[in-house]
């Protein structure tokens, strides 16, 4: 998709907590606006929140994994774009 980059992947998703960890190929920060793309996964949000070893942080880059704070069940495996504007 065009006006689109992958920034990672999912490696793990916590249901209880909604709480989904990313494997990062690039960089990502507070505001962005994110895609999560897998078989039977569609979600778009605006990173709001996340962390590396439970401390907040504002950007993440490629090599990092980080805790995002999802609005809907992701899967494992699901693919994570940016939106580039």
């Amino acid at each position: 998709m065009e006006n689109e980059k992958e920034i990672g992947k999912v490696t793990h998703f916590y249901p209880k907590i909604g709480v989904a960890v990313i494997e990062l190929k690039d960089e990502v920060k507070i505001g962005d606006k994110i895609i999560f793309r897998g078989s039977t996964t569609s979600l778009e949000q605006i990173v709001e929140s996340m962390q590396i070893e439970h401390e907040s942080v504002e950007k993440a880059v490629a090599g990092q994994s980080i805790g995002l704070k999802v609005k809907d069940r992701v899967r494992e495996n699901d693919i994570v774009y940016k939106k580039i504007v």
